[in-house]
């Protein structure tokens, strides 16, 4: 039996993928169309990477530049400045906020995110649900990192443990520590390929379900 709900924020909570998404294509669009459409690729394949990682990445890979402390920390104030209020303001899933408000009793929630862990932390106060979780994980630290963590923090069974996230940063965090794992998938076309999926979280409930 699940007692224990690990969510990913973006794209499972909340639908602001696309937030993220716009940020990295307009940070770089001076750079031409075919950089952007190299980032906006590698950032939807890997959903729960921080930014800072992918920053590196990109201007390494892309553009042939390595970015110091002082530009990274540029370019995350910049990204920060782009999102934080358009992901406050983001609408829920489907079924989401109803299964937060609903279950919080039933259920152990810990938000696991590659957002910065104080600005995932605000999001969450701000869209007033924050008081629903247990813990709220996000960057530096790695998402199996965050799983790791909040196994050892709190005692919990690995069998009672699931990770809900639609990122291959999901459900290695979960395959790496032993846990469950539910795969949102909202296309087809999904690179998750997982026996157990929901298209939302109207349907989480019932997955939950296969665990019993």
């Amino acid at each position: 039996m699940i007692k224990t709900i690990i969510f990913d924020f973006d794209g499972v909570i909340a639908d602001s993928v696309q937030v993220k998404t716009k940020a990295f294509s307009q940070i770089y669009s001076p750079y031409g169309k075919d950089v952007v459409n190299k980032v906006v690729a590698h950032h939807l394949a890997n959903g729960g990477v921080s930014r800072i990682e992918k920053f590196k990445l990109y201007h390494k890979i892309f553009l042939c530049k390595n970015l110091n402390n002082q530009q990274l920390e540029n370019l995350a104030g910049k990204f920060s400045e782009m999102v934080v209020e358009k992901v406050i303001n983001a609408p829920y899933v489907k079924g989401a906020y109803k299964f937060l408000s609903e279950n919080h009793g039933k259920y152990n929630y810990f938000i696991s995110s590659g957002t910065p862990e104080s600005e995932i932390r605000e999001i969450a106060k701000q869209r007033k649900i924050d008081n629903y979780f247990k813990g709220i994980f996000g960057s530096p630290n790695t998402k199996d990192e965050h799983v790791q963590k909040i196994l050892r923090m709190y005692g919990f069974k690995k069998s009672e443990v699931v990770f809900v996230g639609d990122a291959p940063s999901d459900r290695d965090a979960a395959k790496i520590n032993g846990t469950h794992f539910i795969a949102r998938v909202t296309t087809k076309s999904s690179i998750l390929d997982e026996r157990l999926t929901i298209k939302d979280l109207t349907e989480l409930e019932m997955s939950l379900k296969n665990f019993y």
